[in-house]
This record gives C-alpha cells, sequence and structure tokens, in this order.
C-alpha cells in the first residue's frame, strides 16, 4: 500500500501539468480497476457524473473472477455439526451500486488534477460507504484507488458465499474522461 502512493506521489511530481480530476456539473468519468477483498479478486467498472460544483453520483459493478469456496458449519438431522463446502455461483460473484460522491478536491486544497470523494453507495448486497481518491496525468486519463465497506447488511449478517462484495473491499486502476 505504502509503495502504490509513493508511486503515485513521485507520479505527481513528474507531471506538474496534469489536468483537473473533477470538472464540477456536467463531468464525466469511466473507471476500470482490480478489484481486491478477502477470498477473492476480480474486475470493478463504475461510471460517475457531476451534478455541481462538488456533488456527483454514478453506477458500478465489480465482478470476482477468482473467488475461493466457502466452507460453512452446518447441522444434520440430528444437530451434529459438519464442514459443507459452498462454490460460488455467478450471483454470489456479482455485484452492482448506485453511488453518490462528495467531490472535495477544491474543497480542501489539492491541486487540480487531484480529487478526494467519499461517498454512500446503495448495491444489490448492502447499503455502504467509500472513500476514493483520483489523479489525472492528461485531460482524460488518470489513476483512482478507492476503499468501501458496508455500512449495513440485507438480512443483517452474512455467511458463506455472501460474505463476497459484502465486505471491506479495495480498487485501484485507470480512469478516463468521457
Amino acid at each position: 500500500m505504502k509503495k502504490v502512493f509513493t508511486v503515485l506521489f513521485l507520479a505527481a511530481a513528474f507531471f506538474a501539468h496534469a489536468q483537473k480530476a473533477y470538472n464540477g456539473k456536467g463531468d464525466k468519468k469511466f473507471q476500470v480497476a482490480a478489484n481486491i477483498q478477502s477470498g477473492g479478486t476480480g474486475i470493478h467498472a463504475s461510471a460517475d457524473f457531476g451534478l455541481g460544483e462538488n456533488i456527483s453520483y454514478g453506477f458500478s459493478a465489480t465482478y470476482l473472477l477468482a473467488a475461493d469456496d466457502q466452507v460453512e458449519i452446518k447441522r444434520d438431522g440430528f444437530g451434529f455439526p459438519y464442514a459443507a463446502s459452498e462454490e460460488p455461483d455467478f450471483t454470489d460473484k456479482f455485484d452492482a451500486k448506485f453511488r453518490f460522491n462528495a467531490n472535495l478536491g477544491n474543497v480542501i486544497g489539492l491541486p487540480d488534477a487531484m480529487d478526494v470523494y467519499p461517498g454512500l453507495n446503495l448495491g444489490l448486497r448492502n447499503f455502504g460507504t467509500h472513500l476514493g481518491f483520483r489523479y489525472f496525468f492528461t485531460d482524460g486519463f488518470g489513476v483512482f484507488s478507492e476503499a468501501g465497506i458496508p455500512i449495513t447488511k440485507y438480512g443483517g449478517s452474512a455467511h458463506g458465499v455472501e460474505q463476497y462484495n459484502n465486505q471491506f473491499v479495495f480498487n485501484i486502476g485507470a480512469s478516463f474522461n468521457f
């Protein structure tokens, strides 16, 4: 993690003439990233649309390309525990969300090429929050990282394959203006 941030800040020094990371109302971003979470890795894609000077909304989707089988302790008809392996299927590995961001780069005095955006998201699996950072090298290309956690899980708790896309997640990848 420290190496990623070191590389980002070194790149910032070399690309001093970078462009704005968030342009306010009418801004449009597309992002694609590696998704990293406990028990699986996958691909994450999102799109954000500027509503105002510091507010945006968007959509995101994640699909786990590699997910571990889950072992859950169950009980047989007599109440004796046994270990049951549960293999994730497509619906266990997919999640889609509506998101709302507060783009705070200019509010906290960051250079125009950088943006920090905390936000809320409402998905198929949970209601959660995320915190992201973007840096744009040119007018159309940048990098981003984002971390997210669920605030509440549908049904109150997640067991077995329900834990996928319902836990702390980290995304890192490329961001594009369109």
